[in-house]
């Protein structure tokens, strides 16, 4: 279920920060019984591990630190949202130019609506989340480095973090291993980023650029009306 985003104008900021809260909670609701699923991280071009659930716990009673297991560098997708799982800030994601010099211990991907691009994903920050025509799904891979990274930050995440879900399906959750040896999270398979040109929570700047660079949809499906 996606819910609806609404423009971030100085006016309306705060109701847009209020529906964004709204999503988050409804969406996490009807996840709270659903288990947590351990992903493996892909390296490079190579074709996706399968997944398995992990115990069966409920959600919310996932580990409250982003640290790494001992010996195990998968992550952990969680099908409800992080405030529900006790945490609070940001998980040490950053917003618009600003350089992502550590990766976070966690990230959250949210499904939400906006006139103008429909249903789509943000992180935490409400920053919009996309996609590049150029890289590959299937495998998974980028294809977007050194200055194209720059422009496009790539949404990472730290070996052993948790990725925070609220109305998107686990199931569409990956991650590979880019050629920096950073650890990129997808969603069906496409890489997604964020883009350096949207400073405010709402921002779509980099929707269409170059003909290749798209909102991404819960599914990792192109987000246009």
């Amino acid at each position: 279920m996606t819910l609806p985003l609404h423009s971030y104008s100085a006016a309306r900021r705060p109701v847009g920060r209020a529906l964004v809260a709204s999503a988050l909670v409804l969406c996490g609701m009807a996840a709270l019984s659903a288990c947590d699923k351990t992903i493996s991280i892909t390296d490079k071009a190579e074709k996706p591990a399968a997944s398995s659930p992990a115990a069966a716990a409920p959600a919310s009673s996932a580990p409250a630190s982003g640290a790494p297991a001992a010996g195990n560098s998968a992550l952990q997708v969680v099908d409800s949202s992080a405030a529900q799982n006790g945490k609070t800030g940001n998980g040490g994601t950053v917003v618009g130019v600003a350089v992502q010099e550590t990766p976070p211990q966690w990230v959250q991907l949210s499904a939400v609506q906006s006139p103008d691009l429909g249903s789509h994903l943000i992180n935490v920050n409400q920053a919009t989340l996309y996609r590049f025509d150029k890289d590959t799904a299937r495998p998974s891979h980028s294809n977007c480095a050194d200055d194209c990274a720059v422009t496009w930050p790539p949404v990472t995440i730290a070996e052993g973090g948790n990725v925070y879900l609220a109305g998107v399906d686990p199931k569409q959750i990956g991650a590979i291993r880019r050629d920096d040896g950073q650890i990129q999270v997808t969603v069906g398979g496409w890489p997604l980023y964020r883009f350096s040109g949207d400073s405010k929570p709402g921002d779509t700047k980099g929707q269409g650029i170059g003909g290749t660079w798209f909102a991404a949809g819960p599914t990792g499906e192109k987000s246009v009306k």
